[in-house]
């Protein structure tokens, strides 16, 4: 698709994998490991926080933007250090605000998702909703994985969805035949196996999962504490993965027309399904909610890496990362996602203190003004 429609951008997408090496390999990586995992303990002694994060692979999450801090004021290591504090303790709170989705939606008891380039897209999903709510007509559209089976029977199943949008992105891509079928069908095994795979790997986990909070338990007594893991034990809910599918030729299509946008998306058109994980919560699974909020997401995700394109890309030659050939400036999706990130950029620089401002103060307003929404959702789905 993406040479069918000869794209021309300068800034190229080199994956989340490219993003978590860079950050293991910078300056700021050894110490803010350890201090991640001290912000933790304390906030947890302090009960300010109820989320025990093992997901010490993800941590890269919490050196990212002390990182970019870093580079982007001259190798400030007090500043990057600060900026990481506040990063954490943001990512924590968000984390103990949603687990009553992951619990309820997702089917998850005692886990939150302290994962930072998708849990802090959660004020501002929840905040789109609630605007929907209060729109004639567009609040009456709910189309979810159960109104798709009642009214479409066996063309609502995840096979059929599957197989079908793997043929539109190979006729997108003008593919011959076979190959269009083939994609097709692979697409299909996606939308089947994806779900009964991270039901596989949450087997394996939730043993974990239960000694950890057991323990935490032991340390902390009357206390309710939810365990960090990775967002991908989530990504395999069926509205998730039809959102995420149908987002992969809508990316790619909102990157040649957004004036603004220099960034090719390549590599992390795999990461969609992460990338969509609050659109689709905060709607409680309705999939036409949940795909017109995360292309407002993805047009968000397009400025800010155009924005830090250079810093990412400095960040990139300072580590002596392998850059794609052709390639003279990266970023990517994933890494673009850190909405929190952006905002404490803008703050730090003088040149862009006001627009910071301003983010910060919109951002607070809209978790603010949601705060008691996801109290409603869990409630809901109590009575139910």
């Amino acid at each position: 698709m993406v040479k069918r429609l000869g794209l021309n951008l300068t800034v190229i997408d080199v994956g989340w994998p490219a993003a978590a090496a860079i950050a293991f390999a910078s300056r700021v990586g050894a110490i803010i490991i350890p201090i991640g995992l001290l912000v933790n303990i304390l906030m947890l002694v302090t009960n300010t926080t109820q989320t025990v994060n093992i997901d010490i692979w993800n941590y890269w999450h919490l050196i990212f933007p002390g990182a970019m801090v870093y580079y982007a004021t001259n190798n400030n290591m007090i500043l990057a250090i600060i900026a990481t504090l506040i990063n954490t303790v943001v990512i924590f709170k968000l984390a103990d605000w949603t687990a009553p989705v992951v619990e309820n939606y997702f089917g998850l008891p005692g886990i939150s998702l302290p994962h930072g380039e998708t849990v802090n897209f959660a004020p501002i999903m929840y905040t789109l909703n609630k605007i929907e709510d209060k729109i004639p007509f567009f609040n009456k559209i709910v189309i979810n994985e159960k109104t798709i089976n009642e009214k479409m029977g066996i063309f609502g199943e995840p096979l059929t969805i599957g197989l079908v949008l793997g043929i539109l992105l190979g006729a997108l891509g003008r593919y011959s035949l076979a190959k269009t079928l083939t994609l097709g069908v692979q697409m299909a095994a996606v939308m089947v196996l994806m779900p009964k795979m991270v039901g596989l790997l949450m087997e394996g986990l939730m043993p974990i999962s239960e000694g950890a909070r057991n323990f935490i338990s032991k340390k902390f007594p009357g206390r309710e504490v939810y365990i960090g893991l990775d967002a991908a034990v989530v990504i395999g809910n069926p509205s998730n993965m039809a959102v995420a599918l149908l987002m992969v030729p809508i990316t790619i299509i909102l990157s040649v027309i957004l004036p603004y946008n220099k960034m090719l998306p390549f590599a992390d058109l795999a990461v969609l399904p992460f990338t969509v994980i609050w659109a689709v919560a905060a709607t409680k699974g309705n999939v036409f909610r949940g795909l017109i909020n995360s292309i407002i997401t993805m047009c968000g995700v397009f400025y800010i890496a155009t924005d830090l394109g250079a810093l990412t890309t400095t960040l990139g030659h300072a580590v002596n990362f392998a850059f794609p050939k052709g390639a003279t400036m990266i970023s990517g999706i994933d890494m673009s996602c850190h909405v929190t990130l952006w905002i404490l950029l803008k703050l730090i620089s003088s040149k862009t203190f006001i627009i910071g401002l301003i983010a910060l103060i919109i951002y607070a307003g809209m978790w603010i003004w949601t705060r008691n929404d996801i109290k409603k959702q869990y409630k809901q789905y109590s009575e139910n």
